[in-house]
């Protein structure tokens, strides 16, 4: 993953999907050989010179001043994450060397682990950068029982959703949620260009699935912070759940995900179900051992 590349394959994504209608530029003559806007075009809209603009795609963002960078990301109409994402390229093509960077620890501390086995009739799970599952409370191992039959550990949610057959039943919207996690996948390679086991994950998946070479070529980028997620649980049927995304200022990279139905829903009743066999489940596991004695 050149940073050169990955500066130039972003921002002519980002330019292919705009269109003059989109920007109120007027359009001359009816033919163009480009999808989108033309570099020339950008550089209008961002109030620089085709040439700057030219340099800037091409990698070369040696000196590039954050107003730049803002007056391009308005002309491109990007979101907060887009946005983030081109200054994390940006600011790593700047290095000039791989910036010394903590790994990414997969130890959850302990008074994390007990705030979220706190957290009870609700799904909570801490997670990484790559979405990896670190660490689950007990309903939230029974909401995503179908990834922890992966003998890989942790359970890593992008690797499940292409590589798992059992995926797309499991998650009722499954296109949108295999582009969310690419999303969010990619724009932690833009944080964490140096993470090797994240490097080594992509090159695995797009070794072993075209949908997940497709969706990483997009360079399309997500804050994974809320929204409502469709699950189809092989236990207790379809259940739709709104979801929170905490950060742990103190563990980088660690966030708390908490999963909750609207109160009187079905899908309420279903997570109180969950719970129920979950619990049922834990009593199990802890007499097995008295039976055998």
């Amino acid at each position: 993953m050149g940073e050169p590349n990955e500066i130039r394959e972003f921002l002519t994504t980002r330019r292919a999907r705009l269109s003059l209608q989109q920007t109120g530029l007027p359009a001359y003559g009816r033919h163009r050989r480009v999808s989108g806007l033309r570099r020339e075009e950008v550089a209008l809209l961002a109030g620089i010179s085709v040439e700057y603009y030219t340099r800037l795609e091409r990698g070369s963002a040696r000196g590039v001043s954050e107003d730049i960078l803002e007056a391009v990301s308005r002309a491109l109409q990007f979101d907060e994450a887009e946005h983030a994402h081109l200054l994390d390229l940006i600011r790593t093509a700047n290095a000039g060397r791989p910036p010394h960077r903590p790994s990414m620890s997969s130890l959850v501390r302990p008074s994390v682990r007990r705030i979220v086995d706190a957290m009870s009739g609700l799904p909570a799970m801490v997670r990484n950068g790559r979405l990896d599952i670190l660490y689950a409370n007990a309903l939230g191992q029974a909401l995503y029982s179908e990834h922890f039959r992966d003998p890989v550990r942790p359970p890593i949610s992008v690797r499940f959703a292409f590589l798992d057959p059992r995926a797309r039943t499991f998650y009722a919207d499954w296109e949108t949620t295999a582009h969310d996690l690419v999303a969010a996948l990619r724009g932690e390679a833009g944080r964490n260009p140096y993470d090797r086991a994240l490097s080594e994950l992509v090159g695995t998946l797009s070794t072993r699935s075209e949908e997940f070479r497709i969706e990483w070529a997009r360079h399309d980028v997500w804050f994974h912070r809320s929204g409502t997620k469709r699950l189809r649980h092989p236990l207790v049927g379809e259940l739709t759940l709104l979801y929170e995304v905490l950060d742990l200022p103190a563990d980088p990279g660690q966030t708390v995900a908490i999963y909750s139905a609207e109160p009187g829903s079905a899908s309420e009743e279903a997570l109180r179900e969950l719970d129920r066999w979950s619990a049922t489940r834990a009593r199990l596991a802890v007499a097995r051992p008295e039976a055998r004695g």
